[in-house]
């Protein structure tokens, strides 16, 4: 017979270093689906959350065209952050480099 095995979330969540990891997870989805209203029509599917931090959020975006767009709408996106609860200080934009 197998034993019960955890669901993989709650074997995290025993884990000190990982629940950090799980939180910061959380937080970074969190702050994409606050941005998400504001986000230009179509621009959604090349906008995915990358890492957040002390320092900021990281929003990793398909190429430089949308990075820009991106730059322009900053303060927008802070204030939706901002009013949706996420404590960022700063958003960091990077082009994902697409996996060969």
């Amino acid at each position: 017979m197998v034993p019960d095995v955890p669901p993989l979330t709650k074997a995290l969540e025993r884990t000190t270093p990982l629940v950090s990891l799980l939180y910061r997870l959380k937080a970074s989805q969190q702050c994409l689906e606050a941005i998400q209203p504001v986000l230009p029509a179509g621009l959604a599917p090349y906008v995915k959350a990358g890492p957040i931090d002390d320092e900021g959020w990281t929003v990793l975006v398909a190429n430089a065209a949308i990075s820009a767009k991106l730059r322009q709408l900053q303060p927008r996106l802070m204030e939706m952050l901002a009013a949706k609860g996420c404590k960022v200080n700063a958003i960091r934009l990077r082009v994902q480099t697409p996996q060969t």
